[in-house]
């Protein structure tokens, strides 16, 4: 059981650690060549760290887990808003966020989909093929809340912080030539990940049918674990010195933290559920 124990744990970590410093990496270069808006930076951010909970959500569903992908997910968000706490506190950011009605409501948006997997487990909801689409509209309705939010109170502001960065930019030769290069590390990246995650199914298959060990217990380490790259990414995007590179930091995290929570809710559970029927 040790043995298993430590390749759940290694082939967890190798995956983290792979979307922190190489996914991730190269992800926010692809985004900073293309001169892309905080947000949309801050969205890229968290879909990049969202990639973990993809696969170990997906393999567990597809040997039959769908249970440890649920508390997987349900951990993963509860973490990330720890974890951005953690990260606006430490970065003294907080007066920002108390400033700005829209980053207040998109955190809002955050919890939320923390209390969703809650009330489905009180209440006792079966997960079954027929909640995917109640998903997908849920994600479409934040989205739409979102974007709304951002236009109303976040667009002009990120705007022009992030114009005003650029004034002292030197512009990037052959930026071109560097994101044809940047997207062909990530594709690449992506079919080592996949490999990975076929050996991790494998370990928690056997975790659970030879030791008997519960599905949310796994999820939950799961969750820990995966969380990991957004820890990085809300520190990274806060790094900025000045009160106008600190609120473009803060744009930035706090739409990575909306963006994986939503992915991880709506559209990855989503995926858990169809793998699980499809082959189950």
């Amino acid at each position: 059981m040790i043995l298993l124990v430590l390749k759940l744990f290694i082939y967890t970590f190798l995956i983290v650690l792979i979307c922190k410093y190489v996914l991730v990496k190269y992800i926010r270069k692809l985004a900073e060549v293309l001169n892309l808006s905080p947000k949309t930076v801050g969205n890229i951010s968290g879909i990049a760290t969202s990639i973990p909970e993809l696969l170990t959500v997906s393999f567990s569903s597809f040997i039959g887990f769908i249970s440890t992908g649920l508390y997987n997910i349900l951990s993963s968000n509860i973490i990330n808003l720890g974890l951005y706490s953690t990260s606006i506190i430490a970065n003294k950011n907080i007066k920002i966020i108390q400033k700005n009605m829209g980053l207040k409501i998109e955190i809002l948006l955050s919890i939320i989909t923390i209390i969703i997997p809650i009330v489905l487990m009180l209440l006792k909801i079966n997960i079954e093929i027929q909640l995917v689409p109640v998903l997908i509209l849920l994600f479409i309705l934040f989205y739409y809340i979102d974007i709304n939010v951002h236009k109303l109170y976040l667009k002009k502001e990120d705007r022009k912080i992030y114009n005003e960065m650029e004034k002292e930019k030197k512009y990037l030769k052959g930026k071109n030539k560097k994101g044809i290069i940047y997207l062909l590390i990530i594709i690449s990246i992506m079919v080592v990940l996949f490999f990975i995650g076929n050996k991790l199914s494998d370990v928690l298959e056997k975790l659970c049918i030879e030791f008997n060990l519960p599905e949310m217990l796994l999820g939950i380490i799961l969750g820990f674990s995966t969380s990991i790259p957004e820890l990085i990414t809300f520190f990274e995007a806060q790094k900025f010195h000045g009160e106008a590179d600190k609120q473009l930091g803060v744009i930035e995290a706090t739409n990575n933290l909306l963006s994986s929570n939503l992915l991880c809710l709506f559209i990855i559970q989503s995926i858990g559920i169809l793998i699980y029927y499809a082959f189950n």
